[in-house]
């Protein structure tokens, strides 16, 4: 067993200086009167330290005379075993001591009931006076040192015989004080005997005049047969001191004495907030991480987790006189956590209330416990891990499992139930039935992980089929959220079992949709053809809800597409068998219409599809992301933009990780279509973080969109050393399966490769994401633009027919389809590559076009293309407009290539732009930022000049120039764009 005083007595005393200098003081203070003091405080504060520190020091001091005692509860019944602790080793002194002055006269005092007779004290100090008589018979002779006395002979004594050993040991105490002052330390005053306490509380009565220094430490143990007489005694220390937890610097000491090393402050916070401050605890604590790790290595649990094994057992020890069964309600409080009241403790530990209320009561004045009400808890974690280590794992189980059944009994919250059934034995009838209510309300609390430990609880316990497999589900979904992998093995004992039809729908849809995630698209497909066709005739609606997420999931695979674009061109909205398959069926639909080219009609079934929105509680699947889809690929994807921010917001309330991720995913590619690329960047990395936790890698196709995503933002920022990393990393260089996401890959990719300046390359990329495209009914410009960007290649290459047959095939079909961002992108190729006047018209058309569109990069682009061939033209008016405009979209974007090759062309037509942007506060010069800070100061234009020693026409000059930039008509709008600016976007 762990040595507590060993623990408690350190070499360096830390966080006590203010005590130990109050002590110092009056130790030495002048005056010469008694001084008792009395040291309170709580357990484990550390008092035996700090006497023993005093006492160390007062030994040093050739003006002190120091007599010690340490009280041990074997000698509480012991006749005078504090005074023999104090006096006995100066019993074999002898030599004579100079004559000190005449005692003072004893003043009477009452008689003291039940008292023993104690002896003479003189061979306490020999004096030259008082000869010494250590050397008398201590059988015989009733003044003999009670030192020197056995038990026997001392509990024979009579009261008289007591009052007179009292009033000679008075003067004994007398003389020694005489000589030089005497200071008294006792520790643990609390476990003294009858007698010494008799004796002491004589000595204070009396001891006014005499200059002596008492100190004793007393520590709250409960009651005890001396109560009586120690409550005698306390009221006579005039002086008393209470230690309290260490503050945070004592901490950061002691963690530094005890590692070797200067920890950081969050950890030795995290070692005081787990030890309360106690001392004794914050040692063994950090003793016990010292002993567990090396100096450099982390923590790798909890820091009251590295309490040493052994505490607990003495703690208990220590609690065991605190009261009767304190050590027993400790430890369950320990054990089952939190605050328990103490009606739950009785039922617990089967004991009747009012004895669990003493043992708690002895536990809160011993400053073990702390108590609110009826509610009981251990004053911090590291003792509360302490004593729980104590209890056998059998113990503990019982003892949870009976206060779930107290909880339940009383109609607890299920999840105040649940937390003593997860560690508790099993066999309670009811219990299932509470664990999956408590996990579902920890779900709906977006604690996923603790809910699914519920569950796997309850599905140790008997069940019949049905409800386990409701409970299998349950935890499939469940699991959904930080493993995927191991939610398909659960969603699948549950399909196997489950014989309801609207649960089968529910959970099949759950395990395609967990498959899809692994790219396990044929195990999916099966999972749903297989479930539809048991429920066709059952359950015509959830059969064709199934067959809807069946057909999108055959969308995604070149192998499956033909079959399910044939069966998609035979669907109606029409056919759904009520509202709740309608709204999947036109998202579907509306996939369809997009790849039609039907813009209108995708858009109006994408409507119909998000009345709920794209992740609905009720109903979440990835194929109402299709219409989301659609809206990008008709141009409207502020609108898209709309339905995936509401999404995030659903999968958050709903608690789904998949969910979210898919959300952010998809958001993430609306950002970027909109020239949102820093957001897009963002949203992407999160997704891409998000599904490594919840275990799906860089290769599966959830993880590749977001991959792409990003790859995209990279290169539009002009970042195609990272795009490239990132490529490699995602495995996404070579050969590429026939995933319709990887028709995505190959067009980003291809922009990558134009980028590096790999244009053979990038060329290869674009033609077979259309030829992929083509075959699953995907090749129109609205999804991806590969002719357009095929084009401006080929031409690179010097390949002007296949360039020009190209863009016209895309401008053909963009004008079929007829979103005005589809349009302006295939313009502007078009103008590349047929170029001269007829290229510079179409640039001219394609600005035009794109002007009111939210694709501000490919606007941008427009933009610096049309300046470049017009100063190529020497058009340079219209160039120089075009490009400043060029380079003031792209900065605002953050598609740094555009703003380069903008500002680059402006140099080149004789313009020295000094800024990145010609627009906006960022587009102000020095000296216009200058002027219009004092314009907002509320200086008049003559107050401006003579302020910057110029002209009243050059100030003009700069606030006009600076309000076309803002965008704003005059002076009072100033003030409102340099404050929007400089709170950013």
């Amino acid at each position: 067993m762990i040595d507590l005083h060993e623990v408690e007595t350190p070499a360096v005393l830390h966080g006590r200086d203010d005590e130990l200098d109050a002590l110092a003081r009056l130790l030495t203070a002048s005056g010469g009167g008694c001084v008792p003091v009395l040291l309170r405080g709580g357990w484990g504060s550390g008092k035996t330290s700090l006497l023993r520190t005093v006492l160390a020091r007062a030994r040093r001091d050739p003006g002190l005379h120091v007599v010690s005692a340490w009280v041990d509860p074997l000698e509480r019944d012991l006749p005078f075993g504090m005074v023999r602790q104090l006096f006995e080793h100066m019993a074999a002194v002898d030599a004579p001591v100079p004559p000190v002055p005449p005692v003072p006269p004893v003043p009477s005092v009452p008689p003291i009931p039940s008292v023993s007779p104690i002896p003479s004290v003189s061979s306490v100090s020999p004096d030259a006076a008082d000869p010494p008589r250590a050397n008398l018979d201590a059988h015989s002779d009733p003044y003999s040192a009670p030192w020197t006395m056995p038990p026997e002979a001392l509990s024979a004594r009579t009261a008289g015989q007591e009052m007179a050993a009292l009033g000679e040991l008075y003067r004994q105490v007398a003389r020694l004080a005489g000589r030089k002052r005497l200071v008294v330390i006792i520790d643990d005053l609390q476990r003294a005997d009858p007698a010494s306490l008799r004796w002491l509380r004589y000595l204070l009565c009396r001891g006014g005049e005499l200059p002596v220094v008492v100190l004793a430490a007393l520590a709250e143990e409960g009651t005890h047969p001396n109560t009586d007489s120690l409550a005698a005694v306390l009221p006579l220390f005039r002086h008393q001191l209470t230690l309290g937890g260490l503050a945070q610097d004592a901490v950061d000491s002691m963690a530094e004495e005890i590692l070797g090393h200067a920890p950081p402050p969050a950890f030795t916070a995290a070692c005081r907030e787990a030890s309360g401050g106690i001392p004794l605890l914050l040692r063994a604590v950090l003793r016990g991480i010292r002993a567990r790790r090396p100096a450099d290595a982390g923590l790798t649990a909890p820091i009251a987790e590295y309490v040493p094994a052994d505490l607990g057992p003495a703690l208990l020890a220590r609690m065991e006189p605190l009261a009767a069964h304190a050590a027993t309600t400790a430890a369950a409080v320990a054990v089952l956590g939190g605050s328990p009241s103490t009606d739950l403790l009785a039922e617990t530990v089967g004991l009747p209330v009012s004895q669990v209320a003493d043992a708690v009561h002895g536990l809160v004045r011993a400053g073990c416990a702390a108590q609110t009400g009826s509610e009981v808890s251990l004053v911090c974690e590291s003792l509360a891990v302490a004593v729980s280590t104590t209890v056998l794992p059998s113990r503990r189980m019982e003892l949870h499992v009976r206060a779930a059944r107290s909880l339940h009994a009383d109609g607890a919250p299920a999840e105040r139930v649940a937390a003593h059934l997860l560690p508790g034995a099993l066999g309670e009838s009811w219990a299932p039935e509470v664990l999956a209510r408590a996990a579902e309300r920890a779900y709906a609390q977006g604690d996923s992980a603790r809910a699914a430990a519920y569950v796997r609880r309850a599905l140790r316990e008997d069940a019949q089929e049905e409800p386990r497999a409701r409970l299998l589900a349950l935890l499939g979904r469940l699991e959904l959220a930080f493993d995927v992998p191991v939610a398909v093995g659960s969603l699948e004992r549950s399909l196997e079992l489950c014989q309801d039809p609207a649960e089968r729908a529910v959970v099949a849809r759950g395990l395609a949709g967990a498959l899809l995630a692994l790219d396990r698209y044929p195990d999916a497909l099966q999972v749903l053809r297989t479930t539809c066709e048991s429920l066709r005739e059952a359950d015509p609606a959830d059969a064709m809800r199934l067959e809807i997420d069946l057909i999108h999931i055959a969308l995604t695979n070149a192998a499956s597409a033909p079959d399910a674009v044939r069966r998609l061109e035979e669907l109606d909205v029409d056919d759904a068998p009520d509202t709740g398959v309608r709204r999947p069926l036109a998202a579907l639909l509306s996939l369809r219409e997009a790849m039609a080219g039907r813009a209108g009609e995708a858009v109006s079934l994408a409507r119909t599809a998000l009345e709920r929105g794209a992740d609905p509680m009720s109903d979440a699947s990835v194929v109402y992301y299709d219409a989301v889809i659609s809206l990008r690929a008709a141009g409207e994807t502020e609108l898209a933009l709309e339905y995936a921010e509401a999404a995030v917001g659903q999968a958050r309330e709903r608690a789904s990780v998949l969910g979210h991720v898919q959300a952010i995913g998809v958001r993430a590619s609306m950002l970027c279509g909109l020239g949102r690329l820093p957001d897009s960047q963002a949203d992407a990395l999160s997704a891409l973080a998000q599904l490594q936790g919840i275990g799906i890698g860089p290769s599966h196709s959830f993880a590749v969109f977001a991959t792409a995503t990003l790859m995209e933002s990279l290169v539009r920022q002009g970042r195609p050393d990272e795009a490239e990393e990132l490529l490699q990393r995602a495995d996404l260089a070579g050969e590429l399966n026939s995933n319709w996401v990887n028709d995505y890959v190959l067009m980003v990719r291809g922009r990558l490769r134009v980028a590096q300046g790999r244009p053979d390359q990038a060329l290869a990329d674009f033609l077979l994401c259309g030829e992929r495209a083509g075959a699953r009914g995907t090749s129109g410009p609205g999804f991806h633009p590969w002719r357009s960007e095929a084009a401006l290649v080929h031409t690179e290459l010097r390949q002007g027919d296949e360039a020009r047959a190209l863009a016209a095939a895309e401008l053909a079909l963009a004008h079929g389809w007829g979103a005005p961002e589809t349009v302006g992108t295939a313009l502007r190729a078009m103008g590349l590559v047929t170029g001269g006047p007829e290229g510079l018209e179409l640039l001219r058309e394609a600005v035009e076009t794109l002007r009111g569109t939210p694709a501000r990069v490919r606007f941008a682009q427009a933009l610096a293309d049309f300046g470049v061939l017009a100063r190529k033209a020497g058009r340079l008016s219209e160039a120089r407009a075009c490009l400043q405009e060029a380079a003031s979209v792209a900065h605002e974007c953050g598609a740094t290539p555009v703003t380069d090759l903008a500002l680059a062309e402006l140099r080149a037509v004789g313009d020295r732009p000094r800024t990145r942007t010609f627009q906006g506060a960022a587009a102000l010069t020095p000296t216009e930022r200058r002027v219009t800070e004092l314009a907002v100061q509320g200086m008049t234009n003559r107050e401006i000049a003579q302020r910057l020693y110029v002209g009243l026409r050059t100030v003009e000059a700069h606030l006009t120039s600076s309000y076309g930039k803002l965008a704003i008509d005059g002076r009072s709008g100033l003030a409102h764009a340099l404050a929007a600016a400089s709170c950013g976007p």
